[in-house]
């Protein structure tokens, strides 16, 4: 290495995050952010890590792509036999972290998720490319698989066997729902004296706080 990761730091001085300014509202408050982020040029500002975890508690974490904010919610899509699925149907708790680098922002929540209705799965699905819709329908997502041409070879058979017709929603893919109980937002600040704003649900009702960095 020509350079200690150690070494590696950067002071934040974009912007402050003040509580007597924000919305009272998480949700509310995140879609301005995330507004903010898709207008300053972010590439993918609804890039998330979803962390979940087994019955036992080890923990898995990726990168998956928000697709709403719908009933309370944060709205994504997946295979319900992937590693991801398989460990929200024996734990339904999840945590998801935003990163916005340019804008020194980053969003952590915290809840419980559900499967989204199957017509609200069915209709997204529809909405999707049609490669993408492809893809859900023949990849064995998180099972192991003996190399690339098993997938191309997967692909080219179930096109055509499609003999021109849409692909239809398999059964085993589908849309989750993150209600939170906790959403952070974190604001970078000169001297590492980061800005931390805490939202944590009550009883229905959101309690505002701030914390040290």
């Amino acid at each position: 290495m020509t350079k200690r990761i150690s070494d590696l730091r950067k002071e934040y001085h974009t912007s402050s995050l003040d509580e007597k300014l924000i919305h009272t509202d998480p949700l509310l408050q995140f879609e301005i952010w995330f507004n903010e982020a898709f207008e300053s040029g972010i590439e993918e500002p609804n890039a998330m890590v979803l962390s979940t975890a087994d019955r036992v508690g080890n923990v898995s974490a990726r990168i998956v792509l928000l697709k709403g904010i719908e009933n309370g919610g944060f709205v994504f899509f997946t295979g319900y036999q992937s590693k991801k699925g398989t460990q929200l149907h024996s734990n339904p708790k999840a945590a998801l972290t935003f990163h916005w680098h340019s804008l020194e922002r980053q969003v952590r929540v915290e809840g419980k998720v559900a499967k989204i209705s199957r017509k609200a799965t069915v209709s997204y699905f529809n909405s999707r490319p049609f490669d993408s819709r492809v893809s859900a329908c023949v990849s064995p997502q998180s099972s192991v698989i003996p190399d690339r041409a098993f997938l191309e070879s997967m692909r080219e058979g179930f096109i055509l066997d499609l003999q021109g017709l849409p692909p239809v929603c398999p059964d085993n893919w589908g849309g989750y729902c993150l209600k939170p109980m906790v959403v952070e937002f974190w604001q970078g600040r000169a001297h590492r004296l980061h800005d931390r704003i805490r939202y944590r649900l009550l009883r229905q009702n959101w309690i505002i706080e701030r914390l040290a960095p």
